[in-house]
Order: structure tokens, then sequence, then C-alpha cells
């Protein structure tokens, strides 16, 4: 009898342990998409992703140690019943610089299209709390003429970048403001002062004009990202249709020792991330570590259908680094195909 509940006792030890061992093996793999939405944005910060999307005419975040699940999202701030940002929510980035928390985004006067009135702001945190309150700092300049703030030019997909101990911000903007969205779009490049203040006019850094970038119903260039390494600095940015299959990434490289506010010290080469047959317009990108800190990961997204519109997921994916130390995107992993998670997560 003793010996008889001995058995049953390691037997129920076995079958714990291997469902334990069983059901983690499950989770070690996931699938793309990751879940429904557009404009990925995560940030990296003492162990935690720190996600960030428009959430009912507002903007919400959420915390979380997964690259693979974004966790609850919360909102944070809600747009203004009148005013230069009451509307159409775009594309909010969340930022950690000298102890607050930044989060810059795209919005417009008036709802629905055409989108014309689109300017780019900025919220900070009050505390040291990425969950807010935020305070509304107002628009940023992007225009020609900074000593009249009433000249700023339309712009989405605001990003700051600090480099050498200096501040930029990267846009996508119109040559002119417009009374039509059928308008090319060019990326920008200005100084700033501080993580709220463009302090000095834009500077034309690339346009739409290579094979690759052009020939469909509208040239454009938009959601522009930083990516660094070893020295090395890269905007990767959007272009094509974003409403189409064809959307895809480009890359411009800065020239060692260049000065960023000089159009001819990047170099631009592309497209470095485009879709396929099975994963259709592959774009608006951001960039994080695994949990570990030994692989590098790309958060995009990708249209649902082959028909024209705004209907998107989010995928995820793992790169390389060519050996002249450029990003290897590779090329996007189809829907169900099982991926081993993020080392660490």
């Amino acid at each position: 009898m003793i010996q008889l509940n001995i058995k049953r006792f390691s037997g129920a030890l076995l079958v714990m342990f291997l469902a334990v061992n069983f059901s983690g093996f499950a989770q070690s793999t996931f699938s793309n998409p990751i879940r429904d939405g557009a404009d990925p944005w995560v940030f990296q910060k003492d162990g935690e992703y720190y996600y960030c999307a428009s959430q009912g005419g507002g903007i919400a975040i959420s915390k979380s140690k997964k690259l693979t699940d974004q966790g609850e999202m919360v909102q944070v701030w809600k747009s203004p019943e009148t005013g230069w940002n009451a509307a159409n929510i775009w594309a909010p980035e969340i930022h950690h610089i000298d102890g607050r928390w930044y989060i810059y985004y795209t919005a417009g006067s008036k709802p629905g299209g055409p989108f014309i009135h689109q300017r780019s702001g900025v919220l900070r945190s009050v505390g040291s709390d990425a969950f807010g309150p935020y305070e509304d700092l107002g628009m940023l300049y992007t225009g020609d003429t900074i000593k009249d703030p009433s000249s700023v030019v339309w712009a989405i997909d605001l990003t700051p970048w600090q480099h050498k101990g200096r501040m930029y911000a990267i846009w996508s903007g119109w040559e002119e403001n417009r009374d039509t969205d059928k308008t090319e779009q060019h990326l920008y490049i200005a100084e700033m002062s501080n993580p709220y203040t463009i302090s000095s006019n834009r500077v034309k850094i690339t346009s739409p004009i290579e094979p690759w970038e052009a020939g469909g119903p509208l040239n454009l260039i938009e959601g522009p990202q930083m990516l660094e390494r070893n020295g090395k600095t890269f905007i990767i940015y959007s272009t094509r249709e974003s409403w189409l299959k064809e959307y895809r990434l480009g890359q411009l490289t800065l020239r060692d020792g260049a000065d960023p506010l000089v159009p001819e010290s990047w170099v631009k080469r592309g497209p470095v991330f485009i879709g396929n047959d099975q994963v259709l317009g592959a774009g608006h990108c951001s960039f994080a570590k695994s949990p570990d800190g030994t692989e590098d990961w790309i958060v995009y997204h990708s249209k649902k259908t082959e028909q024209p519109g705004w209907d998107r997921d989010i995928r995820l994916q793992s790169f390389t680094w060519h050996i002249d130390g450029s990003p290897d995107f590779g090329t996007p992993i189809p829907a169900g195909v099982q991926i081993p998670v993020p080392s660490g997560e």
C-alpha cells in the first residue's frame, strides 16, 4: 500500500512536470499578426516596453515586459473640443527625456478629410509617471520663418532625436500648405532647444524621387524612425501610399561625422523592407531590443486586404545587420508562421 501511494505520488509529479514544460514550450513561439492597429510605437526603459497609440479621440499608453503582448491600453490624454488639435489624432510616440515623459503626436482642427490641417504637437508628463497626468505644450513649429509662428506648415509623424549633445526633430511635411491632401510629402529636420521647442527653420533632407518611392497616385515619404548602432545613424521611413499594398520602407544613412542639417549628409537606399503576396503594405515601424538585449526587433503594420484603405494589423519580427553596419530587415513573415519569442521573454 505504501509502495502504491509512492507510485501515485511520483506519477502526479511527472504529470505536473510535463504539463509545466509543455505549456512553456507552447508559449515559446508566436505568430503574426500580433494585434489590430496601425503606426505601432514602442519605447524600451528599465526592462519595460511602453506602447503608445491613438484611442478614443485621444492617446493611450500601456506597459509590458513583453514585445508580443502590449498589455492593457490606458487613455492618458483626451483631445480638446476645439482648437488646432481637436481631431484626427495620428501616430503618437512616447519618449523619456531628462526625467520626464513626452508624447509627440499629429492632430488637426477638423475631423475627417481632406486632411489639410494636420500639425505636430507635444505633451509632457507633470511628474515622472508615464501614465500621467500630462500637460499640453502646444504645437511645434514646422515652417520656414520661425519668427512668424503663424507660418507653420503641415507636418505629421514628428520624432525627436538626440545626437552629439544636440537635439533635433524629424518629420514628414509639405512644401507649403494646400487646400488638398493630395500633396507630395517630404522629410524635414530642424534643431530643438529643448524637447518641446523647435529653434530653427526646417531643412528638407529628402523627397520621393527614386523609382521605388514614386509612381503611384501620390508620392510621399513619412513615418521617420531613428535607428542607431555602433556609431552609425539611420532614418528608416515609409514611402509609397499608406492605403495601398505597395507601402514599404526606405533608409537614409548619416555620413560619418556629417552635419545632420545638411541634406547631402544623408545617403538614400531602398527599398529596405517591402511586402509580398502574403504580407501587404509593410510600413510605419518602430524598433526595440529583446528583453535580454541580444536581439533586434522591428514592429510594423500591414494591410489586411488588397483593397485601398487603412484597415491594418501589427506585426513583429527580428532583424540582423549587414556587414557594412546597416540593418538587414529580411522579408515580412507570413501570418500563421511560428516565430520564436524575443530572447528573454
